[in-house]
């Protein structure tokens, strides 16, 4: 069922990532050669980056937990017993999932009155709602990861020959 769940969020958030970082790179070649050859520059251009950012980072966040690929500090792990990181690890788990889901809800709102005032970009005048949205819901499926890790324990992710 994990590896399904993995496979699941590869081809759904980490496509999306994937394909706005791609996006990324093009708009940024479009643009600068436009700069360069043609005196022009993409209309809404930083727009559309900060936009395809706000997908590639929070498209990102439900696989980087999944593979609990985060910052990790762990001097003391040396120290101590296997059933206390056990532990520790579920109480993390619990607190990331309370902090996202708070964050997410927290967003959602913001979604609610961006969507309200009817807030656009400058230039293009695209609503901001959705991209609230989008990165709301987001959050909300990274709590879900988290809160799951805190009842099953995370898979063991093979890097480069290693298990994690």
């Amino acid at each position: 069922m994990l590896v399904s769940l993995e496979r699941l969020l590869r081809w759904t958030t980490g496509l999306m990532a994937a394909a706005a970082l791609f996006a990324i790179m093009w708009l940024t070649v479009v643009d600068v050669t436009g700069r360069r050859f043609f005196s022009h520059s993409v209309p809404g251009g930083l727009e559309l980056t900060e936009m395809l950012m706000v997908v590639v980072i929070f498209g990102a966040l439900p696989l980087v937990s999944w593979r609990s690929e985060h910052v990790v500090f762990d001097s003391f792990d040396g120290f101590l017993s296997e059933r206390f990181k056990a532990v520790q690890a579920r109480l993390v788990h619990a607190v990331s999932a309370i902090t996202f889901a708070g964050l997410g809800w927290l967003l959602h709102g913001r979604a609610m009155r961006f969507a309200e005032y009817g807030d656009t970009t400058v230039y293009l005048q695209w609503s901001i709602a959705p991209v609230a949205w989008l990165m709301a819901g987001l959050l909300g499926l990274t709590a879900l990861v988290h809160l799951l890790f805190v009842f099953v324990p995370a898979p063991l992710i093979e890097r480069g020959g290693e298990a994690a």
